[in-house]
């Protein structure tokens, strides 16, 4: 089923509400992420139906393992503030990007520059903001030097890069296959094995969702089309139970039973496994196969997939941010007064990012034109087919 009025969805329209919708998911996921189905409903005396404040009320600054963080009440968290500056990257690039540009631009924009960080509640760098599995970036890059296509190897393998990747799926929109390609060069700099791995599927599955005519169903099968070992087997077995299931509350057990047995982090998202986020051709992260799922679940309707995700738990925060931008991309956008809400309580604005991406896109799109001609021409010339038109 293709959500409403998907036909007449522009690049830019599609774009917007991609990095728009992976913005207000993260917002809606953020309070709760971390926590069980069970747990977050009965700490909001049932499910979560848009946005909520901390997990621990006012004591949010001192609360542990929340603290100093201000999770909740729509402030966007790191996969969105990783998300934007991947946008400055292409806008200061003004092309494709490789893991070069990643050292070369994305990892001076965390160190150099201080912006409001939401959850801080002030100006910080982001550095100060993201992750240990981002942090690598900067020690591994700034200070170690190491060559950008291999510095991913050895850092936490999570969703730490695909959580970021919608920007590449969007320059490279309806081309899931060279979206893929750049964004397995890009995630290089971060990831290595299967959380590398998502990083190129969630990109082709944005660029995917952004063809005319694309559904959730033609958004899974590029996936699995594309997708290698763990990752494409637990894609797979999450969407067969996604199939059968038209409401995210019947949805929560199934698709967490799906993805079990490849996820390595373990049943308590808090107690990780001892042989959790370590390199392996059978696992995959968690992430981006329930997030494809509620897309399925909720035939591509933004609302009902963003929902599904936050009331997962987990790591929802990163499974809603996915989740919101292939729905957005698929012609179905947040809905306006979330986007209003997480833009003021965020003190971001959430639609510069893809202004500024939706100009770039069209500039690669017309250097990729340029360059295939060329080529074109020289192929022709050494007796190939010469181009038709």
């Amino acid at each position: 089923m293709t959500p409403k009025g998907e036909e007449a969805r522009t690049l830019d329209e599609r774009i917007t509400a991609a990095l728009v919708g992976a913005a207000v998911g993260d917002a809606l996921g953020g309070p709760v992420e971390g926590w069980a189905p069970e747990q977050i409903a009965e700490r909001h005396g049932g499910r979560v139906h848009g946005i909520v404040g901390p997990w621990h009320g006012a004591d949010w600054r001192t609360a542990r393992p929340i603290a100093p963080y201000h999770k909740g009440d729509g402030h966007v968290t790191d996969d969105t503030l990783m998300t934007h500056a991947l946008v400055r990257v292409y806008a200061r690039v003004r092309d494709h990007l490789d893991a070069y540009a990643v050292a070369d631009h994305l990892v001076p924009d965390l160190i150099t520059t201080p912006r409001w960080i939401p959850e801080l509640e002030a100006e910080a760098l982001p550095l100060q903001r993201i992750f240990l599995a981002e942090k690598w970036l900067v020690a591994r890059l700034h200070y170690g030097h190491v060559d950008p296509r291999e510095a991913g190897v050895g850092n936490i393998v999570n969703c730490g890069a695909a959580m970021y990747m919608a920007p590449v799926g969007l320059v490279n929109a309806a081309n899931p296959t060279a979206a893929y390609a750049e964004a397995l060069d890009v995630a290089g700099a971060h990831q290595s094995s299967y959380g590398r791995e998502a990083a190129g599927v969630f990109a082709a599955a944005v660029a995917a969702a952004c063809a005319p005519g694309a559904t959730p169903r033609s958004v899974v099968e590029t996936c699995l089309s594309l997708a290698k070992d763990g990752t494409r087997a637990a894609i797979e077995q999450v969407c067969e139970a996604a199939a059968r299931h038209s409401d995210f509350e019947s949805a929560l057990t199934p698709l967490r039973e799906a993805v079990a047995p490849y996820d390595t982090v373990g049943p308590d998202y808090r107690a990780p496994s001892l042989g959790a986020r370590r390199p392996s051709r059978l696992h995959a992260i968690e992430e981006l196969p329930i997030a494809l799922g509620m897309l399925l679940v909720a035939r591509g309707d933004y609302r009902h997939a963003v929902l599904g995700s936050v009331n997962y738990g987990r790591d929802c925060d990163s499974i809603a941010t996915m989740a919101g931008a292939l729905a957005g991309a698929l012609g179905s956008p947040a809905p306006a007064d979330w986007a209003k809400t997480v833009a003021e309580a965020s003190r971001l604005d959430l639609w510069a990012p893809a202004s500024a991406l939706t100009e770039v896109a069209r500039e690669i799109f017309e250097r990729d034109v340029h360059r295939r001609r060329a080529h074109e021409r020289a192929f022709a010339a050494l007796g190939g087919t010469p181009c038709s038109d």
